[in-house]
């Protein structure tokens, strides 16, 4: 059944059971109503408790019933004004999670009891919605309008020691919840309950609420970049301070129905979903997440201290797994020793405000020079610089140091994992583990298989992501991987523009307006340009590799931009260097201003090489630069580096800053469709036959030639064509 009801010293428990998060379907709303209108009538109840079976109050509304008739039955804010006006105290029971509509359902009972481990939150703004069963409203009136909003804005996962801080929860037990809150239950039989009734009280007073309010849309408009939903939260927060509840209520859905028309909900939704699915991986020998077992990680190593072996340090000691840092000079082990102890320290800080005891929660680590004492770990994550030769120096050695069955990791951006794997004992263990800096906060894990990479190490290595809090996808093996390989043609492009009359902050403004976090020239001065600069140098590009007498803008045939080199050479390396794209206020500093000399630069740059410049608007930068990530997306599924669409646009939004409110680059082509993708870039190529990269990709013209059909039927496409090659 979806909701059960027993009694308890005259105290009815109803109990939300619909397995696994106990989300609050349309079976559940009706179970619901059912249990709460007995309740309510039979004399020998005095109170009820609210709970959730299976350790979890609610995980809120059912995602899938969204754009279904379901909806449309009982209203979860029936219910809650059923509940909040109830003669009867109502006490929530929150276990685990009280996540959206589960918060909203807790907020409706008259007290709330808390489980010292659970969390609760409105997240509705992370799938493109805002909480639309009195959320908005109730709230607010609880904690005041700063505090709702940081929670409704950001989509926060509220820790109980601070919702009892906050005021949301009245009580938080180490025991038993249910026992707790029916004993609470008991002793408010009789008081009366006005005070305890949200919907009545009148919102905390602010004599500068308007300007709050304003000054927060701005932030949110500035942080957001085109996101609809947070927007949308703030004004229903407002709804909540200059009208009566039932007008606010109003409020709240007309907003609500706003955002779905609008199309980011369903992106979101994608994202959202495709996110829980890209764990479901399988390999194309047959072998699947849930045919495979994952061995148990107990224990592992990180070989290298610098900025991304910190991160992962970290991380393995966040998930409870002891590590072994290892460096190979004593200085820089020091140097590593203490950034990480700094990083430790933050960690153990936020648990201690969670109410957690650090010592039972982040792993041991221990540092060495010696590769000796890896000698019994069950997996080990090679995190050194960019260098073939070094990686596999590393591998032979630790091959020969290691227990025969230790996994062994690298987390390489882009070399090849069979030739790091080809020095090894065992290149079944060898797999790559493509971390994102700083790895102990981004949540993007490319887990890349090699030619002979076992299914038992996929398993354990895609298990690790999840241990670690990870969003882990499973690639396959090829230079750049899937998303530094879709970098490069965006790259490209976004050079060719300033070749072509822009300016680095035009072009960052019409990706920054579409929604990235950051514009291209902005990316490569905070990662630094000297580190594409010695790719390129190794590859022959640009330095004294290439062939006296080739043109400055060509390579082998193909047009070539050397502007970054040009910089690097004279030392712009970006933000560290305090000058690179753009100038900053110190190296090392963060506010990137236009650069006069930047401009001057490009002008006689243009001049120097003959460049006509061509009308450039921001609809063209952005065809251009997204279209070419398009492409080699499709090139990437033709290629079978990536099994479907949705995986392409999980990195994306993880690691690369793709705005989430729209979906990610391959949901994008569907929306626009890929018959207007493939004539933008049928038209560019034609003008332009020595840029390769922006060449149609036979599975692109393919999806046009039959239609466009809906994304979820791409795979079909892909598979028939991988099987064909």
């Amino acid at each position: 059944m979806a909701a059960t009801r027993r009694l308890s010293h005259s105290v009815a428990v109803i109990t939300i059971n619909n397995p696994p998060v106990n989300a609050l379907s349309s079976s559940v709303r009706h179970g619901l109503v059912k249990e709460f209108g007995e309740a309510s009538k039979d004399p020998s109840v005095k109170a009820i408790v609210l709970s959730g079976a299976s350790g979890k109050f609610s995980a809120g509304a059912d995602i899938r019933e969204f754009s279904t008739s379901a909806m449309k039955t009982v209203s979860l804010e029936d219910i809650n004004a059923t509940i909040e006006a109830s003669r009867k105290p109502v006490v929530a029971a929150i276990e685990g999670v009280a996540l959206g509509g589960g918060l909203e359902l807790a907020l409706a009972c008259h007290y709330r009891v808390a489980n010292a481990q659970s969390r609760v939150g409105l997240p509705e703004v992370l799938i493109g919605i805002l909480p639309a069963a009195g959320g908005t409203q109730r709230l607010p009136r609880l904690i005041g309008v700063p505090a709702a909003l940081d929670v409704i804005v950001r989509g926060r996962h509220v820790p109980a020691t601070e919702a009892l801080q906050l005021g949301i929860i009245d009580e938080v037990v180490q025991g038993n919840v249910v026992d707790a809150a029916v004993q609470l239950a008991r002793k408010v039989v009789g008081r009366d309950l006005d005070k305890r009734r949200l919907s009545i009280n009148h919102v905390p007073s602010n004599p500068n609420m308007e300007y709050f309010l304003d000054t927060a849309v701005e932030k949110a408009k500035k942080q957001f970049r085109g996101a609809q939903a947070p927007i949308a939260c703030i004004e229903a927060v407002r709804a909540s301070v200059q009208k009566p509840y039932h007008h606010g209520i109003e409020k709240e859905r007309q907003l609500f129905l706003s955002l779905w028309a609008n199309g980011q909900p369903q992106a979101q939704q994608y994202a959202f979903f495709s996110e829980r699915n890209v764990g479901k991986w399988t390999h194309p020998s047959g072998g699947r997440w849930d045919t495979v077992k994952p061995k148990p990680v107990r224990s592992a190593a990180v070989i290298g201290l610098g900025t991304m072996g910190r991160g992962i340090v970290t991380s393995l000691a966040k998930a409870n797994i002891p590590v072994i840092a290892l460096e190979q000079d004593a200085q820089q082990l020091e140097t590593g020793k203490k950034a990480v102890n700094v990083l430790l320290e933050r960690e153990a800080e936020k648990l201690v405000k969670q109410g957690l005891t650090p010592a039972a929660t982040l792993a041991s680590v221990r540092f060495t020079l010696d590769f000796a004492e890896l000698s019994a770990v069950d997996l080990v994550i090679e995190a050194v610089y960019e260098n073939m030769k070094l990686k596999k120096d590393i591998f032979s050695k630790l091959s020969s140091v290691c227990k025969p069955d230790a996994f062994l990791c690298t987390n390489t951006s882009g070399l090849d994992i069979d030739e790091i794997a080809s020095v090894t004992n065992h290149p079944d263990l060898v797999i790559g583990t493509h971390f994102f800096s700083p790895a102990n906060i981004m949540r993007l894990l490319e887990v890349v298989r090699g030619h002979q990479t076992s299914l038992t190490t996929i398993a354990t290595a895609m298990n690790l992501g999840k241990i670690l809090g990870k969003v882990a996808v499973l690639v396959g093996n090829c230079p750049l991987f899937v998303g530094n390989r879709l970098l490069g043609p965006y790259l490209e492009q976004a050079n060719y523009l300033l070749e072509d009359g822009c300016y680095p902050e035009d072009v960052d403004k019409v990706l920054e307006d579409f929604g990235f976090a950051m514009g291209p020239f902005r990316m490569m001065d905070l990662a630094g340009l000297d580190v594409g600069w010695r790719s390129r140098m190794e590859k022959g590009l640009t330095g004294n590799k290439v062939p006296p007498g080739t043109p400055a803008r060509q390579r082998q045939g193909y047009r070539y931009s050397p502007l970054p080199d040009m910089l690097c050479e004279i030392g712009r390396y970006g933000q560290k260097a305090g000058k690179g794209w753009y100038q900053y206020e110190k190296p090392g500093g963060r506010f990137a201003q236009p650069d006069p000399w930047v401009k001057d630069f490009l002008q006689k740059y243009r001049e120097t090489h003959q460049i006509r410049q061509r009308p450039v608007n921001p609809e063209l930068i952005l065809e251009r630069c997204l279209y070419a990530l398009i492409n080699e997306g499709f090139r990437v599924l033709e290629d079978g580096i990536a099994s479907g669409p949705e995986d392409i646009d999980v990195i994306y939004n993880n690691g690369y800053g793709f705005p989430k409110h729209r979906g990610g680059i391959m949901y994008h082509a569907s929306t626009v469709g890929v018959a207007k993708v493939l004539d933008v870039l049928e038209t560019y190529y034609k003008e332009n036959p020595d840029v390769p990269s922006m060449k149609p990709a036979f599975l692109l013209k393919k999806l046009a030639a039959v239609g466009g059909p809906p994304l979820k039927e791409w795979r079909t496409q892909v598979g028939s064509l991988v099987n064909k090659l």
